[in-house]
């Protein structure tokens, strides 16, 4: 295990690990005990109560973040020729089709999001073993795979993100950094809270949210209240 600096061990004391803080409270505090010189990505670990292994238990969403991530997104539009106006205008950052498909078989994944038409789904389904463990692959349910190219390329700039349960029933999600007003980290953090409420699926019965942290990067995890979510 890593030693930890004294600013990392001065951190760890601002943090009650018996306590759970309120989304406000954590907002703020996550910030206090931040101690890296840059701009930290702020994230939330969220356990929930389903089975990853049953289909109807598969947690799986999109958000769009009233203040965005705070990150640059590189955005690659497949699209033929008459979209790709739409996808320029929209401030795509690499727009195109066959030469990009080639570069994906080729090894190319430099991209954060691919947005593309549904007649082009069918090119890269040979492409899947690349991008499925990316997480790059388009989906019609995150609104990748779509005929309004303009807004989806839009929203993926604009803080729309997409999240899924892991294996061990987590969620992971990135809602900001650290040098966010601690309001608008609060406003992400509940905006993502209340879209994952909204997919409780009608299986479950036990708890649902089970446990709620927020951390920066190399911070210790601050433990939220799940009765706000």
């Amino acid at each position: 295990m890593a030693k930890l600096s004294k600013k990392q061990k001065e951190a760890r004391t601002k943090v009650d690990n018996k306590s759970l803080y309120s989304v406000a409270d954590a907002s703020t505090l996550v910030k206090d005990v931040t101690t890296t010189k840059f701009d930290a990505s702020i994230d939330l670990a969220i356990r929930l109560g389903v089975d990853p292994k049953n289909a109807s238990q598969m947690v799986r969403g999109v958000v769009t973040l009233p203040h965005g991530t705070g990150k640059t997104l590189r955005v690659l539009a497949l699209v033929t020729p008459e979209k790709e106006a739409e996808a320029k205008e929209a401030d795509a950052d690499f727009i195109g089709l066959d030469e990009y498909l080639q570069k994906i078989k080729d090894g190319w994944t430099d991209v954060d999001v691919i947005v593309t038409m549904p007649s082009v789904m069918g090119k890269l389904g040979p492409l899947g073993r690349v991008l499925g463990p990316r997480g790059l692959m388009p989906n019609p349910k995150t609104g990748t795979v779509t005929m309004d190219i303009r807004k989806a390329v839009s929203d993926v700039k604009g803080g729309k993100i997409d999240f899924k349960v892991d294996k061990s029933g987590i969620i992971h999600a990135s809602i900001g950094k650290v040098s966010f007003e601690p309001k608008k980290i609060e406003e992400n953090t509940n905006e993502l809270l209340k879209t994952i409420h909204k997919l409780k699926p009608n299986s479950i019965k036990g708890t649902y949210i089970k446990s709620i942290s927020m951390s920066s990067t190399m911070s210790p995890g601050i433990g939220i209240e799940t009765k706000m979510a």
